[in-house]
């Protein structure tokens, strides 16, 4: 790592060592950002707080005793005590300036881990359901899952993406015969692919119609044989149920490419995939006396989860009708990501309120032996909502298609395009117009923890100012136009500090590798869009008290060029990780 306070990190450890015995080799020394209102440091280190108690003297001396055993005279300018014990660190100008400068020419921003640190992530997200249109609800998961597979692969850990989609059980049938009564080969069979919601909606109508017949030919007795015929497979039945899965593909390929999405065909490991598996798994629990029959359906019932009243809550795997529910299909998930996959990880990007389902299958899963050194973990979706701080709906009370707000972005950034943009082409207006629609809608997504509810707001989302997707979009488009009107591009440095300016945006771009990979072990993407509009404040500031174009002699030139490819480089690779495009021009 080049970040500051990963290389002082062991100077510090090795001081404490000297100073207070080798136990102190391993201490976590407690290094952060110094607080700027309060000192022109760069580096606060917390040790001697955390280690008074221990050696039993007070935390100035153990800081006293710290600088005197800290051997680092080329990284460390000055190292002062400040208030009950905090050793403020400021580093030698030199020392940043060949940071930014080697990590400039390094192949990488983020330093690949060490062969026995890199892990198989698995991250199961989006997870719409087959024939039916994906909803507003779809978009955080889908945004935020893809975020998280990109950073961890861009930390250079390998990533299984899997999108559980819906697709089996009881609605098939309907749909089934749905599809026999208009014809595979109509337009409302292609509805499937176009607007599934429509062809939903029909096939449901015509079955609630039919419902209470007691015609053993209608519509409704139909599709409740075809559900067991598909069950039991039925070869006609399963054909059927392929041709709607791949009209549905179409529509997901759809989606995903206007989003700009990495989920592929081969991604999918729908409810469908474990269906094999389902009843050797309610056998398997049953004799190792983890699930009982309850009410008919077999249950599992674990310590620690009661309801009302103190009620114990079951977790269904099994219904008293012979059918599998949502947790039988989890259990199946995680054990095949742990013994087939031998993922180290396992992340559910899904909405927070299914938390306690997932808690009592994952426990389930591990208390039948078959969680093997998988650590499974929810990674809790918020809601948006409407203006009115409501879930997002329309008037007649459903869910907001993902679609029609997809629509709503381009649409008006589209006209904030045509109005700033006037001397641009068409074709160039609508490139731009549909990174700067996507890349708004993604970054509000992003921007704020994934488990906080958010405010749906056009006009916030595709501000040029303030901290969004469209201000970064707008920072990348800026550096590349100072590139291209630089005479002789030099990008490659020596970068040399002269400025205040200059030392804080090297400085600051230092961090970039940290950042990323604590996005990775806390799997909070917003904390890298923090820093990326961090990154692109302390640009301004550069660009404004430091003249690039016109700088005083060559040498400074060529080296704010080098801070500026750096920067460009850093903000596009962050901004990519999160999903998004920069535009080469806004």
């Amino acid at each position: 790592m080049t970040d500051p306070a990963s290389v002082l990190t062991p100077h510090v450890q090795a001081a404490m060592a000297a100073a207070f015995g080798p136990e102190w080799r391993e201490a976590d020394p407690v290094i952060r950002p110094a607080n700027k209102k309060q000192t022109s440091a760069d580096l606060q280190v917390n040790a001697a707080m955390a280690a008074a108690k221990k050696v039993g003297r007070p935390p100035r001396e153990v800081a006293a005793a710290i600088v005197e055993h800290l051997d680092a005279a080329e990284l460390v300018a000055s190292a002062e005590i400040a208030g009950p014990g905090f050793l403020n660190i400021t580093l030698q100008d030199d020392w940043v300036a060949a940071s930014a400068t080697d990590l400039l020419r390094s192949d990488r921003l983020v330093p690949l881990p060490d062969a026995d640190e890199r892990q198989r992530v698995v991250v199961d997200y989006s997870s719409p359901n087959a024939a039916k249109e994906m909803h507003v609800g779809h978009l955080r998961t889908t945004v935020v899952g893809d975020a998280l597979a990109r950073t961890f692969e861009g930390i250079g850990h390998e990533v299984i993406r899997q999108n559980h989609l819906g697709d089996w059980g009881t609605p098939f049938g309907m749909l089934a015969e749905h599809l026999l009564e208009v014809g595979e080969d109509s337009d409302e069979a292609h509805l499937l692919e176009t607007d599934p919601n429509t062809f939903y909606r029909n096939a449901r109508a015509t079955f609630t119609a039919t419902e209470k017949s007691s015609d053993p030919d209608s519509f409704a007795a139909r599709a409740r044989r075809r559900v067991a015929l598909l069950q039991g497979g039925d070869a006609e039945s399963l054909r059927l149920w392929h041709g709607i899965i791949e009209l549905t593909k179409g529509y997901l390929r759809r989606v995903y490419d206007e989003l700009d999405i990495t989920l592929a065909d081969d991604d999918i490991a729908g409810e469908s995939m474990y269906n094999d598996e389902l009843p050797g798994i309610c056998d398997a629990l049953q004799e190792k006396g983890i699930a009982v029959i309850s009410e008919g359906a077999l249950c599992v019932f674990l310590d620690g989860y009661t309801g009302r009243e103190g009620k114990p809550i079951p977790l269904i795997v099994r219904k008293s009708d012979g059918g599998y529910g949502y947790a039988t299909t989890d259990i199946a998930t995680l054990r095949h990501s742990s013994l087939e996959l031998k993922a180290d990880r396992a992340l559910y990007v899904v909405g927070a309120p299914q938390n306690l389902h997932f808690r009592m299958c994952w426990e389930t899963t591990d208390k039948a032996g078959w969680v093997k050194g998988t650590v499974p973990t929810h990674v809790q979706i918020g809601n948006m909502l409407g203006a009115d701080g409501k879930l997002l709906r329309t008037r007649s009370g459903d869910l907001v298609t993902l679609q029609s707000v997809v629509d709503s972005a381009l649409e008006r950034a589209a006209t904030v395009v045509a109005e700033s943009r006037p001397d641009l082409d068409e074709e160039t207006r609508a490139t731009i117009s549909h990174q700067v629609g996507i890349g708004a809608l993604k970054y509000a997504d992003l921007s704020i923890s994934h488990d906080s509810e958010y405010t749906f707001d056009l006009d916030r989302m595709l501000s040029l100012t303030g901290n969004t997707g469209p201000y970064l979009q707008y920072a990348t488009a800026r550096i590349r136009s100072i590139l291209r009107r630089a005479d002789a591009v030099v990008t490659e440095g020596p970068i040399t500090l002269t400025e205040p300016a200059e030392r804080a945006l090297a400085l600051r771009l230092l961090d970039y590798g940290t950042v990323v990979t604590s996005v990775g072990e806390s799997l909070e993407p917003h904390r890298l869009c923090a820093y990326l509009f961090d990154v692109a404040q302390t640009f301004t500031t550069f660009y404004e008290h430091c003249p690039v174009l016109k700088a005083e002699d060559a040498a400074v030139k060529d080296s704010r060029l080098a801070l500026c490819a750096l920067t460009l480089r850093t903000l596009v690779e962050g901004l990519s990780l999160l999903g998004i495009q920069s535009p080469d021009q806004m």
